[in-house]
């Protein structure tokens, strides 16, 4: 699915965003965004230091789990990984919803509602952060912006330049026109999380569980037809 990249982008942005403001600065998908924080924390700077380190393992089990579910895959079912990986984080994401509901209101970073949804929501955007990693396809990073930020810039680099040689200034312009679509909607999806946590509360995560949910019956049907004997 060539938007896949570009729905991604959005959830995460989204999740992030509404993690950030509903979970006193904690981050689930730009996971090492909360080393800043710990540290700034640990000097005196901001709440819920013990969250931010508790959720690390979280992170790293949704990958851990994520490489162990796609490499249990026989090779007749492989192509089905990307399916696999978008139903396990959706129902992940449902589960993050109803633990942020059981946590509101949200008042103390230590509660155990508070670091259980915390958990939750680190270990859905560690299966998130892990697709691209276990699933080969063309596409860009989709979890954390920086890197496209910056090649975008440097096409843009190239696409103005004058003495840039045409191969380079096509290459660079196709690259831009993919990691756009993603950058943007990133910034889209981190607007809408805030805004959505604002006026729903912990039920607006929702709407990128069922954009995975989408995404898990659309990929499906993408990745068999593109496997020989399928239609």
């Amino acid at each position: 699915m060539k938007s896949e990249d570009t729905i991604l982008a959005a959830i995460a942005g989204f999740v992030d965003t509404l993690s950030f403001v509903a979970l006193f600065g904690l981050f689930t998908a730009h996971v090492t965004g909360n080393f800043v924080l710990i540290g700034a924390g640990m000097a005196g700077f901001g709440r819920g230091v013990l969250l931010k380190l508790i959720v690390f393992p979280a992170f790293i089990g949704g990958v851990v789990v994520s490489a162990l579910l796609v490499r249990s895959l026989s090779e007749k079912h492989a192509c089905q990984g990307a399916r696999l990986l978008h139903a396990v984080q959706a129902v992940l994401m449902f589960g993050y919803c109803l633990a942020g509901v059981w946590a509101t209101p949200v008042s103390q970073p230590e509660s155990l509602s508070v670091t259980v949804a915390g958990v939750i929501g680190a270990f859905a955007m560690g299966v998130q952060n892990a697709h691209p990693k276990l699933i080969r396809r063309p596409g860009v990073p989709n979890t954390v912006m920086t890197g496209n930020v910056t090649q975008a810039i440097l096409d843009v680099v190239d696409m103005l330049s004058a003495d840039t040689a045409e191969s380079v200034r096509a290459t660079a312009r196709a690259r831009f026109a993919t990691m756009m679509p993603a950058i943007v909607a990133f910034a889209i999806g981190a607007a809408a999380g805030a805004l959505g946590y604002r006026y729903t509360g912990f039920w607006a995560l929702l709407a990128p569980a069922c954009a995975l949910v989408a995404l898990a019956l659309t990929t499906g049907k993408h990745e068999r037809a593109a496997t020989p004997g399928h239609a």
